[in-house]
């Protein structure tokens, strides 16, 4: 589809429900519930409520990391919230996040319960919680923190801004796509000036850093995310693709970006986690 060249923006805007695009039938220029819907709650202390968008991977990732570790306390309970059907818009869910995103986490580990919204809160929460995944020395904290803080403000540009008018939009629009082209394409270079110069983002230290930059700029280079790889010349950020490949291998990362996915190899998909033991056994042939 063309860019419809005579549309012109009315003087106040107003809110179609329906536009006959699925991207629009889920979204509202209002906050708040729709339905009543109380969350399920599970066997342990963490209780996440996520889908296995980059933003949900991170905090499956950082939990089976953890895991991994040893840390017996980090096993959750992992809910799958579907968006396309508004299960974001339940009052249960409103409740733990009431911006209505996932991934949201509620630790009943506490004298009082504590909710976690907004992925590098819960990457953050749960690595200061677990003395994992963030370095200790000052600077490399900082580091890592600017990494985080980093991939939480450009994101955006790469998901809502070229995602959106590359793979989702109904229109092709030519400057949007232009637009956000650059911007990803200016952003991958960041990552790769920086990643020519330490093995990971923060330092030669795995952190939470490139936790959430794999999910997102990792999993792009891979092809993962909107068909689109080969159009920004992914393979061209050679430093990138070593550094996403280096932690795609990490079997904690297969076992995290499994986790609430419902799309793709269904070997590959599990709905719900609640224990270690829901990962089958062909699924642990591949993780190898």
């Amino acid at each position: 589809m063309t860019q419809d060249a005579t549309y012109t923006p009315p003087k106040v805007w107003q809110w179609v429900k329906d536009d006959g695009t699925q991207a629009f039938s889920i979204n509202r220029p209002i906050a708040g519930a729709t339905h009543d819907h109380d969350l399920p709650r599970g066997k342990h202390p963490l209780q996440l409520y996520s889908l296995a968008t980059p933003n949900g991977v991170k905090v499956t990732v950082l939990l089976e990391e953890l895991l991994a570790k040893g840390y017996s306390d980090a096993e959750y309970d992992a809910w799958l919230i579907r968006i396309w059907e508004g299960d974001q818009f339940g009052s249960g869910f409103v409740e733990v996040n009431p911006n209505s995103k996932i991934p949201a986490l509620m630790d009943y580990s506490g004298e009082t319960p504590q909710r976690v919204f907004e992925s590098g809160s819960i990457l953050l929460y749960l690595a200061e919680r677990f003395g994992e995944f963030i370095p200790k020395d000052p600077a490399a904290r900082t580091e890592c923190l600017n990494w985080l803080f980093w991939q939480m403000g450009s994101a955006p540009y790469l998901g809502g801004g070229f995602g959106h008018f590359y793979f989702y939009a109904p229109e092709k629009i030519k400057y949007a796509i232009d637009r956000f082209s650059m911007e990803t394409k200016r952003q991958l270079d960041v990552l790769d000036r920086r990643l020519a110069e330490t093995r990971y983002l923060a330092g030669d230290e795995y952190t939470i850093a490139d936790i959430a930059n794999w999910a997102w700029y990792g999993q792009f280079v891979l092809g993962r995310l909107y068909e689109a790889a080969d159009f920004l010349e992914a393979e061209s950020y050679t430093h990138v693709m070593r550094w996403a490949k280096e932690i795609d291998a990490r079997p904690a990362v297969l076992r995290g970006r499994m986790v609430n996915k419902t799309s793709g190899e269904p070997a590959l998909q599990l709905h719900e986690r609640h224990d270690a033991s829901d990962f089958d056994t062909q699924t642990q042939d591949k993780i190898g």
